[in-house]
């Protein structure tokens, strides 16, 4: 805050306030909330804040990663940090002239810089945080405390929880996230759902291929009914019906079960990049292939042994069929391979 109002925090699950706007010297003030951590480390980390705040390194809604040493416990730890301010409060802020609307940090600390890698599931985590947010005390016991103490188990452990959940059937799951195939899941409760939705949106390639592909294969897939995957959550076990898989997504399955031993949700999050990032490649290996092979026969056989090795070559070319499809050469390449695959 500007004055000596509400604000700022600290905490494993803890959060607090800072300027109104990124502040200038040291013309704001910071006022603890909520925190579970130890008084020293509580100071330590506020500083660490402060300090943070005066150099205007902290942007509205933004999520930041940084180690920080704190004295308890004896070690630097991952510090997620995000400053934003409620959401019905930005206006008023906007009317007031000296910008004295109270804004807050939230503070999520953990093992190590990992955190990192879920970013963008904190993220939408501080959005859900700015809804619940009220300055009444009542609001701040009932709704806020409890949301805050709950990060961990809602943000970072969904993908761990769904990987033990379907073991060796998870490589359904990653075809599906893969191929853009719709998903049902029914009889599951509401958490389990939600973990679901999340592992197949994290799992999938939005961002990382062009949105016009992404936008086109969705309404491909759906257009195609009997491709929809149901998962049928009433029994012990899940049960997938219309599922399909290839080899890429079992090999990565394999991954994640045998990663399992060890419970570390950072692990899981690690692999799932990894299973991207390699299918990314294999999709610009293709498309190499692809321009090579307008002009040159052997380049085209290069293509059909590439899509017939890679262990997905189903869901690859599907990719670039849509992605060729206003390219008549290369549509005609693509159209070659099909005619291959399915002989």
């Amino acid at each position: 805050c500007r004055s000596s109002q509400q604000g700022a925090g600290s905490g494993d699950g803890s959060r607090g306030s800072a300027a109104a706007e990124t502040p200038s010297g040291e013309d704001f003030s910071l006022s603890l909330l909520d925190t579970n951590l130890p008084a020293e480390a509580e100071t330590e980390l506020r500083s660490f804040i402060a300090k943070r705040l005066t150099k205007g390194a902290l942007f509205e809604g933004m999520g930041n990663v940084a180690s920080v040493g704190l004295s308890i416990p004896e070690y630097k730890v991952g510090c997620y940090y995000c400053r934003f301010q409620q959401e019905n409060l930005l206006e008023m802020a906007t009317l007031e002239p000296d910008g004295s609307a109270p804004e807050y940090v939230v503070c999520l600390l953990g093992g190590s810089e990992k955190e990192d890698t879920f970013r963008l599931e904190l993220d939408k985590y501080i959005q859900g945080l700015k809804i619940s947010l009220g300055l009444e005390e009542k609001n701040l016991e009932t709704c806020v405390k409890p949301y805050l103490r709950s990060w961990f188990e809602n943000a970072v452990c969904p993908i761990q929880r769904v990987v033990q959940v379907f073991q060796e059937k998870l490589a359904f799951l990653l075809h599906a996230a893969l191929s853009y195939t719709p998903v049902e899941v029914k009889n599951a409760d509401e958490r389990t759902e939600k973990d679901i939705s999340r592992f197949l949106a994290a799992a999938g390639l939005q961002g990382l291929v062009q949105e016009g592909t992404m936008a086109s294969l969705c309404i491909a897939m759906t257009e195609e009914q009997h491709r929809s995957v149901i998962i049928d959550c009433s029994g012990p076990q899940p049960q997938l019906h219309n599922a399909g898989s290839s080899k890429f997504c079992e090999d990565w399955m394999r991954a994640f079960v045998n990663g399992a031993e060890g419970g570390n949700p950072f692990l899981f999050r690690q692999i799932l990049e990894n299973f991207k990032l390699k299918a990314i490649q294999d999709i610009n290996n293709l498309k190499r292939f692809i321009r090579q092979a307008e002009m040159n026969h052997y380049a085209l056989f290069k293509c059909y042994m590439f899509l017939k090795n890679c262990g997905s070559g189903d869901i690859l070319l599907k990719i670039v069929k849509v992605e060729h499809a206003g390219m008549p050469e290369a549509r005609n390449v693509v159209t070659v391979l099909e005619e291959f695959m399915r002989e």
